[in-house]
């Protein structure tokens, strides 16, 4: 007996040291899957229950087991759940007497981060009113598109927002449209004062029946991605959408009993679905604030015990970039959710601040596929496994760069990327993993399908993303294509910034696109120009231009005249070469500008900046 006891010992240290060497991310794919599986069991029983069981519910079960527990800590001040749900009550009653909004009707929340985000949108969710999730940082002719889309008749909006509204309110009152504003008081004709009515309104529970025909596949939200082609685009998030991304933070090990901290923008995904509706999901306490600020950012973590925090790419570089101080590691955040972060960033992140768990994470608001990286692997954004390509069936297929579209075969058919290689991801379109599409833009929605991928008829969403999977079957995200580009932690559209440019007088065309800079995250506007018979680039003119019409990461910090802009075969313009220039005025025989803010003025650009700028000096 002793003998085959030691045999078995013998054997199970040899099968224990076969895993390690050869298979060592065994116990965290296990640990994984057995997460995502309970999971999606999750979902699948929220898909059949009745009544429907949305977030909405999941948030007003937290309310009864602790509805003294804090919700949010904001600016000092602290809301329980009980007080952020009487609140919501107070803004669904007032809004559907001011308002006569119905189950179904859509509401622009044009409002800047802040608790009263939170309760605004529980109070249309009471409503069954879907939600649009307008960028505050946009203006004029992208603020009405944005808001038109989605079919919205109120919009409701913060009082430092005022001016904003009032540039388009004309047209927002010829349309009909109701204006709300989040003050006591208000002197503008068209837009009422909504405060003093929520706080006179009842905070009694609002009837369940007012929202009793919302289903797992209604509409909860709009929110706003940019588009390759023109303004941005209103992606439908659908509740089956919103109880997915609210299992993010469950799936990275996040408990009821973390702190989250958000200081994303509540109009992204990230910091709406990851951070505020997943908090939702575990029962937790969140840290808001109103916006991202370095040297603040530990300070936060630990006056309110801050145990996981959010990021991109570039506030980790913040991070990084801040003057070295004795007690960096002394927090007590344990993990750290996100996207866009670069390897250098990542390792210098944890030699600094301490053993923080970073779970980069690959998505889209829109798409039917995503990644985590759930291991401890720096730069990958993801592990391939066998349950998750099961669910959500999806692949590389080669893509060609020039042409920006997919290689196929003979047959008309795509190819499959090899390991190693470079190819686009794309996710099968299922009735498990749909791709709803966007808001009234059926053209753009169709062009994210793409058809006859592996087997004629089949169809695939097309993320526009082009990834990699390594032998040890690790993900890395390697580019965009198309004409997106990101900068900020922003998705920048080339066609609606190359429009506001052409409202400079002097400009006859422009061909925008994003130049990488060292040690920056993402890549920087850039814009080559022609300029109308007889004209001279007008530096202060076309500065007011985009100045006026787009948000500060939008605005083309480089402008470069060229005599005529280089097309495709198919009068694209292009723009791969003008990428590989950059913005290097000894390589560059075109006369060359740049964004100066302080002058408030394109400036000619010279060696000297150029240097200042690869040498940090001068802040992009």
């Amino acid at each position: 007996m002793y003998m085959w006891f030691t045999v078995l010992a013998g054997l199970a240290v040899l099968l224990f040291s076969y895993i390690r060497t050869f298979h060592p991310y065994f116990s965290e794919d296990c640990a994984y899957i057995l997460r995502s599986l309970k999971l999606g069991f999750r979902l699948i029983k929220y898909k059949t229950t009745k009544p429907f069981y949305s977030i909405l519910d999941c948030f007003l079960d937290a309310v009864n087991r602790h509805p003294d527990k804090i919700f949010v800590h904001f600016e000092g001040r602290a809301y329980s759940y009980g007080e952020v749900d009487k609140r919501s009550n107070k803004v669904a009653r007032a809004l559907q007497a001011e308002a006569r909004l119905k189950e179904g009707d859509t509401v622009a929340l044009f409002l800047s981060n802040e608790p009263s985000f939170m309760w605004t949108w529980l109070g249309l969710a009471k409503l069954g009113c879907p939600a649009a999730l307008l960028n505050f940082n946009i203006r004029s002719k992208s603020l009405l598109h944005c808001f038109s889309c989605c079919g919205a008749k109120v919009i409701i909006a913060s009082p430092e927002l005022q001016e904003a509204v009032e540039e388009v309110l004309p047209t927002l009152r010829e349309q009909g449209i109701r204006v709300y504003l989040l003050s006591d008081s208000c002197s503008a004709e068209g837009i009422t004062a909504f405060s003093d009515k929520i706080s006179q309104a009842s905070d009694e529970p609002v009837s369940r029946e007012l929202r009793a025909n919302i289903h797992i596949r209604s509409t909860a939200l709009y929110i706003y991605t940019s588009g390759t082609t023109g303004l941005p685009k209103a992606a439908v998030v659908t509740h089956e959408r919103v109880w997915a991304a609210s299992f993010v933070q469950a799936a990275c090990g996040v408990t009821a009993e973390d702190i989250f901290y958000i200081n994303l923008p509540l109009y992204h995904s990230a910091g709406f679905l990851v951070g505020m509706v997943g908090a939702i999901e575990r029962g937790m306490t969140v840290v808001l604030r109103r916006k991202f600020s370095a040297s603040q950012f530990w300070e936060d973590c630990r006056k309110y015990d801050v145990t996981v925090m959010q990021y991109i790419g570039e506030t980790l570089r913040y991070l990084c970039n801040t003057p070295k101080k004795e007690n960096e590691k002394n927090h007590k955040v344990r993990i750290a959710i996100g996207n866009g972060v670069r390897t250098d960033i990542w390792s210098d992140f944890l030699n600094r601040f301490g053993n923080i768990k970073v779970r980069e994470l690959y998505a889209a608001t829109e798409g039917n596929i995503g990644f985590i990286n759930y291991t401890s692997k720096i730069g990958a954004v993801g592990r391939v496994n066998c349950v998750h390509r099961f669910f959500f069936p999806y692949t590389l297929i080669k893509f060609d760069i020039e042409k920006e579209e997919p290689v196929r075969n003979s047959e008309g058919l795509c190819i499959e990327a090899s390991i190693g290689e470079t190819g686009l991801l794309v996710g099968k379109i299922t009735h498990r993993s749909p791709f709803v599409g966007y808001a009234g833009n059926k053209q753009q929605t169709e062009k994210k399908r793409l058809r006859n991928v592996f087997k004629k008829g089949d169809l695939y969403f097309n993320t526009g993303d082009l990834l990699r999977f390594d032998h040890e079957k690790f993900v890395y995200f390697q580019d965009r294509v198309g004409d997106t580009f990101r900068w900020k932690g922003e998705n920048v559209a080339t066609s609606e910034v190359a429009d506001i440019l052409t409202m400079a007088h002097c400009i006859l065309e422009a061909n925008v696109y994003g130049v990488k800079v060292e040690g920056h995250e993402g890549r920087i506007g850039m814009a080559a120009v022609t300029l109308r018979d007889g004209e001279d680039f007008d530096c202060l003119d076309t500065y007011k231009q985009v100045v006026s019409y787009l948000p500060t990461y939008a605005r083309p910090r480089f402008v470069r005249v060229q005599p005529c802009l280089e097309m495709t075969g198919t009068f694209k313009m292009k723009k791969v070469k003008l990428v590989e220039e950059g913005f290097n005025p000894a390589l560059i025989k075109d006369p060359l500008y740049f964004l100066d803010l302080e002058k408030k003025t394109y400036i000619p650009m010279t060696e000297e900046i150029y240097r200042a700028i690869a040498s940090r000096e001068t802040k992009l």
